[in-house]
């Protein structure tokens, strides 16, 4: 049997013919667990779509800077705790979007390639191929042909819990499973890989649609 909780609520895993009573005892007995992980997804709230409009709020490595959208030339930048985006029609929230997209992207590729190249490096590796990718739903993943794909969502992230990210993919070099190979070299490379993946999942579930 088994337990998972995510925004939705908690679930609950068991063989198909397991007595309900059974049931009842296995979840009895992860009361405490269960009660301060569903608290722990309530005060992370819900997400919410970021809009592209001034005032809003954007996290970035783990601080939240606040979305001021001008006029101008093509550009994002950080002044202070203000993210700045200019395009030549700020009333156009669509490219206000798309441009910090894009410009999230490049920041992430600058920020985790060298923690990539870092974390091969201990497993006897050169720098992998590294590319960012838009997904919303997944983190990273590792090809056969040996290409990291690392979500731009990361950057949001503080740069512990990306670290944690990168690792994993990283040990994907070697192991392409999650085997018990696998995971005691995820431990060499990132000892605290367990709090790190609870904590990536409740950040998760506070990071603006974009």
């Amino acid at each position: 049997m088994g337990l998972s909780i995510n925004e939705q609520g908690l679930a609950v895993a068991a063989p198909l013919r397991t007595p309900w009573h059974e049931i009842e005892g296995f979840m009895r007995s992860r009361t405490h667990w269960i009660l301060a992980t569903l608290e722990r997804w309530a005060v992370a709230g819900r997400r919410a779509p970021l809009h592209g409009h001034s005032g809003e709020s954007l996290p970035l490595h783990g601080e939240n800077f606040m979305l001021e959208v001008r006029a101008g030339h093509r550009a994002v930048s950080l002044h202070g705790g203000r993210l700045v985006v200019t395009l030549r029609d700020p009333a156009r929230t669509a490219a206000v979007r798309a441009l910090l997209v894009q410009w999230l992207k490049e920041h992430a590729l600058q920020a985790l390639a060298p923690r990539a190249a870092h974390y091969a490096a201990r497993i006897g590796r050169g720098a992998p191929a590294l590319a960012i990718s838009h997904a919303r739903t997944q983190w990273g993943v590792c090809t056969a042909g040996g290409l990291i794909r690392l979500s731009f969502r990361l950057a949001h992230l503080e740069p512990e819990l990306a670290d944690y990210v990168v690792a994993h993919e990283v040990a994907h070099l070697v192991e392409l499973n999650h085997s018990k190979r696998f995971w005691r070299l995820v431990e060499t490379l990132y000892p605290d890989w367990r709090a790190a993946r609870g904590r990536i999942r409740l950040a998760a579930a506070t990071l603006p649609l974009l």
